[in-house]
């Protein structure tokens, strides 16, 4: 243990912030006048620190193993100086991999998946409303120019994926994973298409019901409280959105999930995929105990995929990748700014949450959300996680579709149309 201390004060002594630890005797090391302090309260929190296993820290602060005193911005700066190596690229064994591969096919059920989402997105409709956007925009937003706001930020991010898609009145739009409704209504409303929405959380589509009739957007606009598996292969869609959803569907699904979008999708039409990808080729989660806690405290079941994997079980289910975008920095910018505004709202943040869950189970998940949305900046800023927006084509094997020969579908082959004003 005293070597662990000698270590653990000369990293202390290097890090960009000034930092404190109180051991669990009471001894302090680090900074004297600090921006963070970790009091710590049992010894294997302590070990946790020292080895750089940050995630495992993070889950001793929300159990109340850990106190901490001091900002989000600093405790993440501090955070990646502590760090002993880079938690995207912590190499698995093969038959970890494989664990990986079975235990995603053993989670991704229709009935663990359910849970897993409404165990995330039902936790509480009003804690949401304290730190998302008006629109509960719950996904990367789009900052086209520097000087957005979040909620404008969010507004340029719907708009731009409804022009990838080059929606036009009167499409059938199905959006996968349809949230609080922002992308859904967005698209209803300023494109004129007839939108179906999807999810998983009882929470969602109760509140999208609402903002329909509040609208007058019945019959035009359908939220349906679904799984994707569960969608009938009817009439199908000129266009397609998932947006923040398929990090739930695991890899072992991921090729009958696309396969899924191809039926769904009619010859020649467009969807796009938007969602978080691995920051490297082989990890099946982030180390240093980052994944751990994702999977214990905020998302159960969820995995994260290279952009690579993701693209080659698109083009398997017979989809042609037209246009990848990588908005990942936009993804921290997003995330940073959900954090201050939680920040800045803590004392609602904890009178709501203790309404639903109890003051104790309620500083809990409040303490977890903290530690989430930063941490979470944190690894978009450092590339550990990416932010792709992949648009396909399913090719209707006409040479004349499309305004280019051999075109067969909608899509121009040019990114001009995305842009023009």
């Amino acid at each position: 243990m005293k070597h662990l201390l000698n270590t653990l004060e000369g990293r202390l002594a290097a890090l960009p912030v000034p930092m404190a630890v109180q051991l669990p005797a009471g001894q302090q090391l680090g900074a004297r006048d600090p921006a963070v302090t970790l009091r710590f309260r049992d010894r294997l929190a302590l070990v946790a620190l020292a080895t750089g296993e940050i995630g495992n820290v993070g889950a001793a602060i929300v159990e109340g193993r850990v106190a901490l005193e001091g900002g989000m911005r600093d405790l993440m700066a501090a955070a990646a100086g502590l760090l002993t190596r880079d938690p995207a690229r912590d190499q698995h064994h093969g038959w970890q991999r494989v664990l990986a591969r079975a235990r995603s096919m053993a989670v991704h059920t229709l009935g663990h998946d359910a849970r897993h989402v409404q165990f995330h997105y039902d936790l509480s409709d009003d804690f949401y409303a304290l730190w998302l956007d008006e629109r509960r925009v719950y996904s990367c937003a789009y900052y086209r120019d520097a000087a957005l706001d979040l909620a404008s930020a969010q507004e340029a991010k719907l708009d731009h994926i409804c022009r990838k898609l080059r929606l036009a009145p009167g499409e059938r739009f199905l959006d996968i994973g349809a949230g609080w409704g922002g992308l859904l209504l967005w698209a209803a409303e300023h494109y004129g298409v007839d939108a179906t929405g999807i999810t998983l959380s009882h929470h969602q589509h109760a509140h999208v019901q609402r903002l329909i009739a509040e609208r007058g957007l019945q019959g035009r606009v359908r939220m349906e409280l679904r799984d994707y598996r569960e969608l009938p292969p009817g009439q199908p869609f000129d266009k397609i959105a998932s947006v923040g959803m398929f990090e739930h569907v695991g890899r072992a699904q991921m090729g009958r999930y696309f396969d899924t979008v191809h039926r769904l999708l009619r010859p020649g039409g467009l969807m796009l995929n938007h969602g978080i990808t691995a920051g490297a080729v082989d990890n099946a989660q982030l180390g240093a105990g980052m994944g751990d806690f994702i999977e214990q405290y905020i998302f159960p079941g969820g995995e994260l995929i290279h952009v690579s994997a993701v693209l080659h079980d698109m083009a398997r289910a017979g989809l042609e990748m037209v246009d990848t975008e990588n908005l990942r920095p936009h993804y921290a910018r997003t995330l940073w700014a959900w954090s201050d505004r939680l920040e800045a709202r803590l004392p609602a943040a904890r009178d709501v949450l203790a309404a639903h869950w109890g003051s104790e189970q309620g500083d809990k998940v409040l303490r977890a959300y903290r530690l989430y949305l930063a941490g979470s900046a944190l690894g978009f800023e450092r590339g550990w996680m990416a932010l792709h927006q992949m648009l396909a084509v399913r090719p209707d094997g006409d040479m004349a579709t499309g305004a280019m020969p051999g075109a067969q579908s909608d899509y121009p082959f040019t990114r001009e149309y995305i842009y023009r004003s």
